[in-house]
């Protein structure tokens, strides 16, 4: 009776185990989910700010070109 007990103890903590085994899969399987998709995000995000610092350059670039020809016409 004794190993009755033990046995089914065993059993019992196997299907536990087994149990919490297939939720950590399962929350394993959404974190890479969430990880794919928060790398696709930073990509864009990435572009956006690569995008925006090509138009500061040019921006900074047209102001120098401002200066320098409001410079030549107050040189006169």
């Amino acid at each position: 009776m004794s190993d009755i007990n033990v046995l089914e103890k065993l059993n019992q903590k196997i299907e536990e185990l087994l149990k919490k085994f297939e939720m950590l899969k399962e929350e394993n399987e959404n974190l890479r989910r969430e990880l794919v998709t928060c790398k696709a995000s930073n990509e864009v995000k990435d572009a956006e700010i690569q995008k925006l610092q090509e138009e500061i350059s040019l921006k900074d670039m047209e102001l120098e070109e401002i200066v320098d020809r409001v410079e030549k016409i107050l040189g006169q």
